[in-house]
């Protein structure tokens, strides 16, 4: 079965700092002081953002993935959980030009199922995606494993 809910694992989030809103989440598993969830009714794409934001958008559905970057190069202030697809058009239009820093995970991300038990890893690279001056920082001193490049 396929699916969009996949997990991010707590401790990579916590090393970046506390978020105000993710608006990609899921029940039971919060991420940030508020959470907006589709089972309650939330809409990520159609409701407020503020502050800083974290965000892990879907990733099977190019439509939904696309917006949800677009969104967040618009918010400006947060943290991205993106698929290392450099030559798209959402990383052309929302990462390259928009971006503060981009940290390219060493690892692959090990997510976790709906249920809250590990999957095998990502079949593919990931990186952090830093939008405003705080979370370039934020990413530069969490630690996380990976190549930190600053975007100009």
């Amino acid at each position: 079965m396929v699916t969009d809910r996949w997990l991010t694992p707590k401790p990579l989030v916590q090393a970046l700092g506390e978020f105000d809103l993710d608006p990609c989440g899921a029940p039971g598993h919060e991420l940030a002081a508020r959470t907006l969830i589709l089972e309650n009714g939330d809409d990520g794409l159609q409701d407020p953002w503020h502050g800083r934001v974290w965000l892990n958008p879907p990733f099977s559905r190019a439509e939904p993935h696309r917006a949800f970057v677009a969104r967040m190069a618009e918010h400006g202030h947060g943290t991205a959980l993106l698929p290392l697809w450099t030559d798209t058009d959402v990383w052309e239009d929302s990462v390259w030009t928009v971006a503060a820093a981009i940290l390219v995970l060493r690892n692959r991300v090990r997510f976790l199922k709906a249920d809250g038990s590990p999957s095998p890893g990502a079949p593919f690279a990931m990186a952090l995606v830093a939008y405003g001056e705080q979370d370039a920082d934020a990413l530069a001193g969490s630690g996380i494993g990976g190549h930190f490049l600053p975007v100009s």
